[in-house]
């Protein structure tokens, strides 16, 4: 391991970050008017951080660049894990001098209460999972909230796929970094080139960003909200700057556009390009794991509208059960409920509002405009098991991905053939093509892996958190990065309330499941570290 290679690499990831959060710190001064930014607490945070990550970022870049071709596969795993951690470090400063300036610290663990606390908010912005810490969301300063948004937005498509495509010279571990950070069991290439398939890939997120940002603009946001829900939206993320996240505009344009750009941000980019740019309908057509995708998303809307159409939502003394960890009063529960039911009263709010949850939980964005956790918990299973599949291989959803869940279901069918034939020869293929079996054994230890982390962090959130539902739905909601999950961690609720070591274990879920798995696993081995 060439730790002076870790390090130029890490360097450059600083110099970018410190590029970006001049954003923020613009904001906070056009916000005044003034340089009044400087005395308030994000504001000069915004400053020293800038400042931080930019000299620290150069001396590393200079000191170690003769190092910088000694990059080898090792090198570029750790690079990704390490720089996430690094950049999720360096985010949280804003927000950790705000909390030390808007809370109570006189004690110790108050303050690393802080730090944790600003660190889960950008990490879960970084990874897109879209979980918060946050009760009073339109308290925060615009500068803030434009912050943890477009952490989201870069988190999306790739901290360092960017850095690949506006510092072509990395590495040559490039690829290794590339491959650890873009979502899916492989990473293809659109150009020989990889700073070529980056900028490819950038150049299709901007373009549906800028789509969705015209759109939500022409159905009443401000260029503020647009481009804040935006990032959300693009990057499967989920931040709003509304408490009650999309449901807060009561738009039926507006959750119609923001459904069709989640849909677009759970595809593969790859597929984007070669259909924007290329005008090759046919990849559409050939294209297996998006007919899965497409095809999970239609059916689980049928089966929502249907249980809702029958079943309704439950009435208010039965569905306060659901709350264990809500602080709300029965009267205000009651109406609560009651609101849900008068969404859904009409055929026009029954499939809005069941297309709206049931693609923001597929692609793993976790916007809301209704409350599903007072839906009939027909409904929640069924969310709790798309929240594991994911959206696309390539896109920027999480989960496990369509097509590894595809591919799992065709080796289970294939036992089950062979349990009848023993000697049967049967090469598993995907639209039309036969999957090398290194590349099966691949997706299915990922599967395996990504259950059992499931479970055992499952089991560790229990001795934090005294509901069950509550401790499982928080690991499924942060390992597949989607925010929201069941109950005390439902769509009207936050990670506030969960004690510090928890919030800590989720972290660790929240990296586990962006970098899916094997990128951050493979730094715990021994002999990974070894020259």
């Amino acid at each position: 391991m060439n730790g002076r290679a870790i390090l130029h690499a890490l360097g450059r990831l600083m110099q970018l970050m410190a590029a970006f959060l001049l954003i923020p710190l613009g904001i906070a001064v056009w916000e005044a008017r003034d340089w009044s930014p400087l005395t308030r607490p994000q504001g000069y945070a915004f400053i020293i951080t800038v400042a931080v990550a930019l000299v620290a970022g150069t001396i590393l870049q200079f000191t170690c660049r003769a190092a910088r071709d000694e990059q080898r596969t090792r090198e570029g795993f750790a690079i990704v894990t390490l720089g996430w951690a690094l950049l999720a470090l360096l985010g949280s400063i804003p927000f950790f001098v705000y909390f030390l300036a808007t809370r109570d610290v006189s004690a110790p663990h108050h303050i690393f209460t802080a730090f944790t606390d600003a660190y889960f908010e950008i990490m879960s912005g970084f990874t897109t999972t879209g979980a918060t810490i946050l009760t009073n969301i339109e308290g925060l300063p615009r500068d803030l909230l434009f912050w943890r948004s477009l952490t989201h937005w870069l988190g999306g498509m790739g901290i360092i796929t960017l850095a690949l495509a506006i510092f072509p010279a990395m590495g040559i571990a490039g690829y290794q970094m590339f491959r650890g950070e873009v979502p899916g069991p492989s990473a293809d290439r659109l150009r020989p080139r990889l700073a070529e398939t980056a900028k490819v890939l950038w150049g299709v997120y901007l373009l549906l960003s800028a789509a969705e940002t015209t759109l939500l603009m022409l159905g009443g946001m401000d260029l503020f909200d647009a481009l804040c829900h935006t990032f959300g939206t693009m990057a499967t993320g989920g931040f709003s700057t509304r408490s009650a996240s999309i449901g807060a505009y009561q738009s039926a344009y507006i959750d119609w556009v923001v459904i069709l750009f989640m849909f677009l941000a759970g595809t593969n980019f790859l597929l984007h390009y070669r259909v924007l740019f290329r005008r090759d309908w046919l990849a559409v057509r050939n294209n297996r794991e998006f007919h899965f995708y497409a095809g999970t998303v239609l059916v689980a809307i049928l089966i929502t509208m249907a249980v809702l159409h029958f079943d309704g939502v439950p009435a208010a003394e039965i569905s306060e059960q659901h709350y264990q960890f809500d602080s709300r009063p029965t009267v205000a529960h009651a109406t609560h409920v009651a609101a849900e039911q008068e969404k859904l009263s009409s055929f026009d709010g029954l499939l809005r509002h069941s297309a709206f949850q049931v693609v923001a939980i597929t692609t793993t964005t976790g916007y809301g405009t209704a409350d599903f956790d007072v839906w009939p918990r027909s409904i929640g299973l069924l969310l709790v098991v798309l929240m594991f599949w994911g959206g696309c291989a390539g896109s920027t959803g999480g989960g496990m991905k369509m097509i590894r869940i595809l591919v799992v279901l065709k080796v289970a069918w294939r036992e089950l053939r062979r349990m009848v034939r023993p000697r049967l020869i049967a090469p598993l293929k995907v639209r039309g093509y036969t999957v090398e079996e290194k590349r099966i054994t691949n997706v299915v230890g990922f599967f395996i892996l990504f259950v059992a982390l499931f479970i055992v962090c499952s089991i560790i959130m229990t001795l934090f958190i005294p509901d069950l539902t509550t401790a499982v739905a928080a690991v499924a909601a942060t390992i597949a990065n989607i925010g929201p999950g069941l109950s005390g961690v439902g769509s009207t609720q936050t990670y506030a309330w969960i004690p510090t070591a928890g919030k800590w274990v989720l972290i660790l879920c929240m990296l586990l499941g962006r970098l899916e798995i094997f990128t951050v696993i493979v730094l715990l081995r021994p002999s990974f570290w070894k020259r």
